[in-house]
């Protein structure tokens, strides 16, 4: 099925992971001339996959002092930018996009390289919190700018559209259904008039290979630069109105909508207690990522100047088991990534990503909602892909669709668009998508070995949830 025409050109930057196990989808579901594509990367990965299927591939690193004289005469009005790249500004991507006329779309707002650990940097400054205001910082008032949607991956992206899924689906099985909102005040509202305290994006990869980790070699299922860069990064969540205690390492940012708060500590280096149907209670990473943020900040209800209602949002991550000791050892050479790094693809033999939102805190205690897509599945539905890689390139698709039917919406993000219909273009590729419902808190369990320090009269406080 093509969901959607584009007559534009289409510029693809970066082709690792993530942009080869894209391309396959955009050709079998965009109707396009295949001559309009393009790729530019920063290396050599990518090249036999884009000789593959007949793409033209330019191998040049985009730097500051050359990104304008190397895109500009690749976009003009109307055309596409597709940013899969890491270490390349994605603010003056944008603000170039704007000034041509094209369409824009990132799985991630990057800064420049080393922009994720500069020291120079206040953790603040170095936050995902910083990196999205100065993208909606370009938004402008004047109608019908071209379309830039911003973070539009697996998560954040296609989690934004699950949060939206996942309330209608309560309020159903509350008693309380109704029609989608139509507004953003309409979803805060909804949020809020079920009870929702917390919403976790909870994610357990199970991705394993027959060939082990080794020493100084880092492995993972998706991009190891971008994982070890945003791992760097300062925790970061969204604050919810029912938390009582700020955490004694945590800081508000002195600018912006002031919807989340970040911890004096590198994401990948702290733990939460959270939980997923398949796996059931686990320790996951709170690593920093823009949904985070906008959920948060998108489900806000204020009362005149104060705010009313918001729930806290985070991530909560356990990649593969072989990620997970590239973590420890990452953080034990003081976050120098190693130098050997290994994206598992073809090797992998077994397990599946279980990626989905946990929404806490309603009359039904705990509902997750998301796909559970095995590898197996994966390999079957489209080639060049992981189970990790085609939630990521599932919801990339889906949001070009979208923004090729909205291509004057200016900056948006996931959290605004149409989620029925990123779903729709995805849902075919996301493998079993299951809501279940369950009684789990994260005080379950809890003090068994040893005393704690834990508000029973508040399950849902940050605190109960966050490992020291």
């Amino acid at each position: 099925m093509k969901h959607a025409s584009f007559n534009g050109r289409l510029v693809m930057l970066g082709c690792g992971s993530i942009g080869q196990g894209v391309l396959p989808l955009i050709l079998r579901h965009i109707d396009m001339p295949r001559a309009h594509i393009h790729i530019v990367t920063a290396d050599e990965r990518g090249h036999e996959v884009a000789a593959e299927y007949g793409i033209d591939i330019t191998v040049s690193p985009l730097t500051r002092a050359n990104y304008r004289t190397l895109l500009t005469p690749l976009l003009g009005p109307g055309d596409f930018l597709l940013n899969l790249s890491v270490d390349v500004s994605s603010v003056a991507l944008i603000a170039l996009c704007r000034e041509l006329g094209a369409l824009y779309l990132d799985t991630c707002i990057e800064p420049w390289a080393g922009g994720y650990t500069d020291p120079s940097l206040t953790p603040s400054e170095r936050s995902n919190y910083a990196l999205r205001e100065s993208a909606l910082a370009l938004a402008t008032s004047v109608p019908g700018a071209p379309t830039a949607l911003l973070t539009h991956g697996a998560n954040p992206g296609l989690v934004s559209h699950f949060v939206k899924a996942a309330l209608l689906n309560i309020a159903r099985d509350t008693g309380r259904e109704r029609e989608s909102p139509r507004t953003r005040e309409g979803w805060a509202q909804l949020a809020e008039q079920l009870g929702i305290k917390v919403i976790h994006i909870a994610e357990r990869d199970t991705q394993s290979a027959d060939l082990a980790k080794t020493p100084g070699e880092f492995v993972n299922t998706w991009s190891i630069e971008g994982f070890a860069g945003e791992g760097s990064q300062p925790a970061e969540l969204g604050w919810g109105t029912h938390e009582r205690t700020l955490p004694s390492d945590a800081r508000h940012h002195s600018f912006g909508c002031d919807a989340a708060i970040y911890l004096l500590r590198p994401g990948a280096a702290t733990r939460v207690r959270t939980w997923t149907p398949l796996e059931g209670p686990f320790h996951g990473f709170l690593v920093t990522h823009n949904e985070s943020i906008s959920i948060a900040d998108y489900y806000t209800m204020r009362n005149g100047a104060g705010v009313r209602y918001r729930p806290t949002v985070h991530y909560a991550y356990h990649p593969c088991d072989d990620a997970v000791l590239s973590l420890y050892e990452l953080a034990g050479k003081n976050w120098n990534l190693q130098t050997t790094r290994r994206l598992m693809m073809q090797e992998i033999a077994r397990g599946m990503d279980e990626l989905g939102v946990l929404l806490m805190g309603h009359e039904r205690t705990a509902y997750w909602y998301g796909s559970r897509l095995t590898i197996g599945e994966a390999r079957q539905l489209v080639p060049h892909n992981n189970a990790t890689s085609l939630q990521v390139t599932a919801a990339v698709l889906g949001g070009m669709v979208w923004t090729i039917e909205n291509p004057r919406a200016g900056i948006v993000e996931a959290d605004h668009i149409d989620h029925a219909r990123v779903l729709e273009v995805a849902g075919p590729y996301l493998g079993e998508m299951a809501g279940v419902y369950s009684d789990w808190t994260p005080l379950a369990g809890r003090g068994a070995l040893f005393p704690e320090a834990i508000d029973t009269t508040c399950p849902w406080q940050f605190g109960n949830f966050r490992v020291n």
